[in-house]
């Protein structure tokens, strides 16, 4: 059994420890949150060992991995706390709140050889590895533009402030939606260059943005654009999707369907000229525990299949979340 402690125990935090609670390879040792109401009610109900203390948690049950879902301006302590004590590491995103931050854990991570993953799950969900796979096949031709979006309502009146509106925190659409975006975008395609240009525009924060819109230039040489949107509430929840185009056809994806299309006979198996359409249902292994989607369980079966060495180290690394804190940089340092 794999020794877990999750040190925050707010909305994705409690997440976690649902899908850790029923792992058959997980012993939850530890839940630290400074909220003593949190505490006291998973302390009688679940039976879990609370504190409030996380350095104290971690030195009193020694566990082999910690979850780490706290504000993203703590990021950088806490994961070094973790990694200093040889404990492998799972951190919420975005990974720290500059890339100057994260610099260093990469290499500590590395030169400790520590399990260490960030939470961009949407490298988990079978729409988005199809397209992974379909723009490796080469069968779309030469790629020549993409458009990457995400909408929710997130922030649709002005509210009461919380570390969500504060920058100093890691607050704001860029840091908290914006970054799943780049994330996948950089995953599928390649990482960002080039900030052509940027916008960050408040809708009803006051100090943060609501809305991320940026011309990007990736390594690759490829144009595209980034359309972001929080405060949108024809949206449900939080929708992500990618537009390729290519010599060849198009793709539109989502978390939840994929749409090709090619212009030839010439495609790949299980694809037809014009329009196919998958489901994510047909693209997605089962997991053994469901909550809010396939995605969030199979992130966490990875990284304790990886603490086992059952499989490599590879996605979702410190390193390639460091990347994409680079790319918010740029957006970031560009925004007119």
């Amino acid at each position: 059994m794999i020794k877990v402690a999750l040190i925050g125990a707010g909305k994705m935090g409690i997440s976690h420890l649902s899908i850790l609670g029923a792992h058959p390879d997980v012993s939850v040792v530890g839940v630290c949150d400074t909220s003593k109401m949190v505490t006291d009610v998973l302390t009688k109900y679940s039976g879990f060992n609370c504190f409030s203390d996380y350095l104290q948690m971690v030195d009193k049950v020694k566990p082999d991995a910690v979850f780490i879902a706290v504000p993203t301006k703590v990021h950088a302590k806490f994961i070094k706390d973790m990694l200093d004590r040889g404990i492998h590491v799972f951190s919420e995103k975005p990974f720290c709140l500059t890339p100057e931050q994260g610099e260093p854990l990469v290499k500590l991570a590395k030169e400790k050889n520590l399990i260490n993953q960030v939470g961009y799950h949407n490298k988990f969900i079978g729409t988005f590895n199809e397209v992974k796979k379909l723009l490796a096949s080469g069968k779309l031709g030469e790629i020549h533009h993409f458009v990457a979006e995400s909408y929710g309502p997130v922030v649709i009146r002005k509210k009461q402030e919380t570390w969500r509106s504060d920058p100093e925190e890691g607050g704001g659409c860029l840091m908290d939606y914006a970054t799943h975006v780049v994330d996948l975008l950089n995953y599928l395609l390649s990482p960002v260059k080039t900030v052509l240009a940027s916008k960050l525009q408040p809708i009803f924060s006051n100090r943060v943005d609501d809305a991320v819109y940026a011309m990007l230039e990736l390594n690759s040489g490829l144009n595209g654009i980034l359309s972001v949107n929080w405060s949108d509430e024809t949206h449900r929840k939080m929708t992500t999707s990618i537009t390729i185009y290519g010599t060849n056809g198009k793709i539109i994806s989502d978390a939840n369907e994929l749409k090709v299309y090619f212009n030839d006979d010439k495609c790949p198996e299980g694809y037809s000229k014009g329009w196919t359409v998958k489901y994510v249902t047909d693209l997605t292994d089962q997991v053994d525990f469901y909550l809010r989607g396939e995605e969030y369980s199979a992130q966490i079966d990875y990284f304790i299949n990886a603490i086992k060495g059952k499989v490599k180290n590879d996605i979702n690394t410190f390193e390639s979340a460091w990347i994409t804190d680079r790319s918010l940089k740029l957006i970031r340092d560009k925004a007119s």
